[in-house]
């Protein structure tokens, strides 16, 4: 129990470090509060919606990710770094292609409650 505890505090801390030095975090955090009531308007069903919420979850997860390494990244060295560089934008890339998935998904759930499909 105190294992789960701890997990826990350790996550909160790591959250709220993100939420503080991170903008693009909190961008995420207002498109997943946002997220919640559009997608009970537009889902068609419930699944719909939990897909719609889970997508920017997983947006948040992935920026979450990104965000450690570029932490990590800067801390092994101040020095412009080929390699470093190259992992940076990798980050960036997974990102980008949440971006994308999350803007399917969204736009596909539109289309649905338009009746276009």
């Amino acid at each position: 129990m105190l294992r789960a505890w701890r997990a826990t505090v350790n996550s909160w801390n790591g959250l709220a470090f993100a939420i503080r030095s991170e903008q693009a975090i909190r961008e995420e955090l207002a498109a997943l509060i946002l997220s919640v009531p559009l997608a009970w308007l537009i889902g068609t069903t419930p699944a719909r919606r939990v897909e719609m919420v889970a997508v920017i979850l997983l947006l948040l997860v992935v920026e979450l990710l990104n965000t450690a390494i570029e932490k990590l990244a800067d801390r092994l060295t101040t020095d412009r770094d080929p390699q470093i560089g190259r992992v940076k934008d990798m980050g960036s890339a997974a990102v980008g292609v949440t971006l994308i998935i999350a803007g399917v998904v969204w736009l596909f759930a539109l289309a649905e409650w338009l009746g276009w499909v």
